[in-house]
């Protein structure tokens, strides 16, 4: 299925002659080289509007680590609260106090339920992510783990964020070290990316003043690879930053990941304004998949790139399939966060609906778990 690397790359070296840019065809050069990529180099890519230049670059590079393959997961994302003490700015599903009117928490029943659907598809990915509710202790989180891992115990728990990590560690007087150790013996087995949003203080500091600095959120993932967890990571774009925020943010991850080698896989966030303090506008397709791109190719010590579908829209999940993303998330059954802020994705998607999507992409799919083993290839 799909076109391989010696077709893609004779359609770049077709197009590369006519290119004008000659900065441009340098940076091209370089990728075929398989050459690293510079900060200067990766600004130009955002500044160019050469997409299909982009896309072809991308794609190879992506071929070389992954073949023709796009891979899914059956998962379910749950999201126990939307209390939260923080005030994010972007952020359109938190709530401050549980008298709030949309305010909401599930119990341990409701939650156990959820995991159970998930199992009943063949699933066993729980990841679990949410407000961060100023009345929850630290054994709160740890027992919800537990009890997880208790009734179901091949689920594979990827939950909680560095930034709520942070957090435990602040209320616990703890390490974070020994918050992950209790984690990883609760039941924890990967870190997601969430919460990272940008890096750049100055905007971090405008759209989420409260939560953990770049560095701190940094270290938290730090240790958690030092400790054997390996993490995700995510770049929340389309808002205040700019593209030379985008490519400083990716920077900072790459050189995390030449030290720890702890990531399996970027994933980019559209930022959705609908119904947050901050607003603005959605970013056009062309924005999405010109990150995407370049993502792929600056982060060439990654071997995975997501297309989120929940924030994309399946259509540009499908499209960056062709533009360096070899992953559009998974079947994920409910999701409230980026819904909240107006995605008009649906909630959840069937596995069937999933494999289509990335066949109508040209690529062959396959069912992943949480690591990127492949379960099954479609």
């Amino acid at each position: 299925m799909g076109v391989g690397t010696d077709t893609l790359l004779r359609e770049i070296e077709t197009v590369l002659p006519s290119v004008d840019d000659k900065k441009l065809r340098k940076i091209a050069e370089k990728v075929l080289e398989e050459r690293r990529l510079t900060e200067e180099e990766a600004l130009h890519l955002f500044e160019s509007d050469n997409l299909p230049l982009l896309g072809l670059l991308a794609e190879y590079r992506n071929r070389l680590k992954n073949g023709e393959y796009a891979y899914f997961v059956v998962n379910v994302q749950i999201n126990p609260t939307n209390v939260c003490i923080y005030g994010c700015k972007f952020c359109a599903f938190a709530v401050k106090g549980r008298n709030h009117p949309r305010a909401y928490e599930m119990s341990l029943e409701e939650i156990l339920q959820k995991v159970e659907r998930i199992y009943s598809l063949g699933g066993r990915e729980v990841h679990i992510v949410g407000g961060i509710p100023p009345h929850w202790r630290y054994e709160d989180y740890l027992n919800l783990l537990r009890e997880i891992k208790r009734r179901f115990p091949e689920a594979v728990l990827k939950a909680y964020t560095a930034i709520e990590v942070y957090h435990m560690a602040k209320i616990s007087k703890k390490s974070i070290k020994e918050v992950l150790l209790d984690l990883k013996e609760a039941g924890l087995s990967v870190l997601p990316g969430g919460g990272a949003e940008i890096f750049n203080e100055e905007k971090r500091k405008k759209i989420a003043p409260f939560k953990a600095s770049a560095k701190e959120y940094l270290e938290v993932h730090r240790i958690a690879h030092s400790l054997g967890i390996p993490t995700n990571i995510t770049m929340l774009y389309g808002h205040i930053e700019d593209y030379r925020d985008r490519v400083e943010h990716m920077s900072y991850v790459r050189r995390l990941q030449d030290e720890t080698g702890g990531f399996q896989v970027f994933i980019p966030l559209k930022y959705h304004p609908e119904g947050t303090e901050l607003g603005g506008e959605l970013t056009s397709s062309v924005d999405d998949l010109k990150t995407i791109a370049i993502a792929r190719l600056f982060l060439d010590n990654f071997d995975h790139i997501k297309a989120y579908w929940v924030t994309l829209g399946e259509r540009v999940a499908q499209l960056a399939l062709n533009f360096g993303a070899d992953d559009i998330d998974g079947t994920i059954l409910e999701e409230k966060i980026v819904h909240s802020a107006g995605t008009k994705a649906a909630l959840g998607q069937a596995k069937e609906k999933l494999i289509e999507l990335i066949r109508g992409a040209g690529k062959t799919p396959a069912e992943r778990d949480t690591f990127y083993n492949i379960v099954k290839v479609y």
